[in-house]
């Protein structure tokens, strides 16, 4: 019996294995390394927070107005800055002129809240949510306002990513909806076609993500609300409140029985409406540096085109991320029908863990490419990447393709 050395049992072993080229090994090792390569272009602004936004760009906080610093909120130049931020709302969002804008504490959610807790329970009410927060005007309707034991409360819903069936509304309720989902991605379609212009009752709309970046039809809207935070850039803590002449008739027909009100939410004094507060005489006192800062972002939504401007450049940003889906399986919009697909909060899909995606978050994060786009906590497993007006498009057009990156990381 013959016996092989070491050394011979190699060669034999050699030569019985196929010749892969040298150029066959390189190939697959460059493509290998082009997979997992980081981008070399990066966003000029990472910022991508869906609230509070990103300044506008050029945003300087050494050329806001100072001429308030230090002063009263009711001396007459405080008054002056808060009339014009009201003034210049009215005319940039085309507010109808019998219309009230008024400048109210504790963001969207406070002024959504005074809404509720002012003017319903005087008739029964369509409560329609699809997300998170329009899950919370729901649950404090009935468990805080207790509104079922005065008056019935129907709860129309969809889940995360789509919107319901909103002909179930009825023309004689009292009807509260969000406009834009920010934590879902999925609006109301243009016009609002679902609410009557021969309705009885009001119509309770949130469009903190909405307003400066959707076209509001007014007609249909009787109280409005949003906060500085989102689509202008501005900083939180304050709201709007906009009043149709019908919400106004409403709060001086109608005093809840038993619901005590906190200073903060009383938009009438001894039955009659409280004009003053649409006028620049907060109820109580504003910070005078936001109020500069969202007269800042008002010019400069001027400056750009006014509200048709500001709605093209949301689209246009919207426009990148569907290419940029359209050429990846791996990831897809929450909200799949394009006719309620929101173009601020826009929230994504991934092929991916929910472990995975949290991988992913943080990589952009590390990497400085894509701050705070982790989906909402009671979300789906999902990213939100926001599209408003002040995000400029070569920044999200940088950031698509570490997305990809970011992608092939975290799966592994």
């Amino acid at each position: 019996m013959m016996r092989f050395s070491s050394a011979s049992k190699m060669l034999a072993f050699a030569a019985r294995r196929p010749v892969v080229s040298t150029r066959v090994v390189k190939a697959s090792l460059l493509t290998r390394m082009m997979s997992t390569a980081a981008p070399g272009v990066k966003p000029t602004n990472p910022e991508f927070s869906s609230g509070p936004c990103k300044k506008r760009p050029g945003y300087d906080v050494s050329k806001l107005d100072r001429r308030t610093a230090g002063r009263s909120h009711r001396s007459k130049i405080g008054k002056e800055r808060l009339q014009l931020a009201i003034s210049e709302t009215k005319r940039i969002l085309g507010v109808p002129e019998d219309y009230h804008v008024g400048i109210v504490p504790a963001s969207d959610t406070g002024a959504y809240e005074m809404a509720m807790w002012n003017m319903l329970g005087e008739r029964n009410i369509d409560i329609c949510h699809w997300e998170s927060f329009g899950k919370g005007w729901f649950a404090d309707a009935v468990s805080h306002l207790k509104l079922r034991d005065i008056v019935e409360v129907k709860e129309i819903t969809a889940d995360y990513g789509s919107i319901p069936d909103l002909s179930q509304t009825n023309p004689d309720h009292d009807i509260c909806f969000t406009f834009n989902g920010t934590t879902s991605g999925a609006r109301v379609p243009d016009g609002c076609g679902f609410i009557s212009d021969s309705r009885t009752g009001l119509t309770l709309c949130d469009a903190t993500s909405a307003c400066f970046a959707m076209d509001m039809p007014w007609e249909k809207l009787d109280v409005t609300t949003y906060s500085w935070q989102k689509v202008l850039g501005g900083e939180g803590g304050h709201g709007v409140l906009i009043l149709s002449p019908r919400a106004v008739e409403r709060l001086e027909s109608y005093t809840p029985e038993n619901r005590p009100l906190p200073k903060i939410f009383r938009l009438t004094k001894k039955g009659k409406f409280e004009a003053s507060i649409f006028k620049g005489a907060t109820i109580n006192t504003p910070s005078m540096l936001a109020v500069e800062d969202y007269i800042d972002a008002l010019q400069w939504a001027d400056s750009v085109g006014g509200l048709p401007a500001l709605i093209q450049m949301s689209l246009d940003n919207l426009g990148v991320i569907e290419d940029f889906v359209d050429a990846n399986d791996w990831i897809d919009f929450l909200a799949k029908d394009p006719a309620i697909r929101s173009s601020t909060s826009v929230c994504l899909t991934l092929d991916l863990t929910a472990d995975q995606i949290k991988k992913f978050v943080k990589l952009l994060e590390e990497e400085g490419v894509a701050l705070d786009i982790g989906g909402y906590r009671d979300a789906p497993p999902s990213i939100r990447i926001w599209c408003g007006s002040t995000i400029e498009k070569p920044d999200l057009e940088a950031l698509m393709p570490w997305l990809t990156w970011a992608y092939e990381q975290a799966k592994e």
